[in-house]
């Protein structure tokens, strides 16, 4: 039995005001630090073995707070972890995002729905599991920790729970937070979602 953490990155200062997306420049502002600071002392204890990251700046800042903690190299970078690609929403704030029928036909039909980049959940649930596998395949009993984005780690859930992806919006994950999956021969089994880091 192998165990993969998934992390949600810490808190941007305007997490929740608009949709970062993959927008250059995002980084953890002095209370995202500080919660990465926390998180990353949370996970020192729990051994583990190595760090992957999306590429945005915000996962990067969060997982070089967990590396560092726990003395591992640096994180390594994985594009299949890499936020949703939200094309011309990015960078908009969510009450004018709740007035586009695009944007409100995304998230009530998240199985079928594109965004303007053309990336469908399906697509980011495909990669996620298919970087969960690889993980899997050549982890040891030590944990990896996987930080990444919300939504992604919402793509992994439902398809650890056979849930659909329309199901996206039933449960939260929080900045800051660690999503617990074990594998064994009967493939992935959740221990623990949305741990939140204060």
């Amino acid at each position: 039995m192998s165990v993969i953490l998934l992390v949600r990155h810490a808190a941007h200062d305007n997490v929740g005001k608009f949709l970062a997306g993959r927008m250059p420049g995002v980084h953890l502002g002095e209370a995202g630090r500080a919660q990465a600071q926390r998180l990353a002392a949370r996970l020192k204890g729990e051994g583990l073995e190595r760090v992957h990251c999306s590429p945005r700046e915000r996962t990067r800042e969060t997982a070089g707070a967990i590396a560092e903690a726990s003395a591992l190299p640096d994180p390594i970078m994985a594009a299949a972890l890499d936020e949703i690609d939200f094309g011309r929403w990015s960078g908009h704030d969510f009450e004018t995002l709740n007035r586009d029928p695009d944007f409100c036909r995304w998230n009530a039909e998240r199985a079928t729905a594109r965004t303007p980049a053309g990336e469908s959940m399906g697509q980011v649930q495909a990669r996620v599991v298919d970087h969960l596998d690889q993980v899997a395949r050549h982890a040891s009993a030590a944990p990896f920790a996987l930080v990444t984005h919300a939504d992604v780690i919402k793509a992994a859930v439902c398809h650890v729970l056979a849930l659909p992806l329309d199901a996206w919006w039933r449960f939260d994950i929080a900045p800051a937070s660690i999503t617990r999956l074990e594998t064994g021969p009967q493939g992935y089994r959740l221990v623990g979602l949305n741990d939140v880091v204060w």
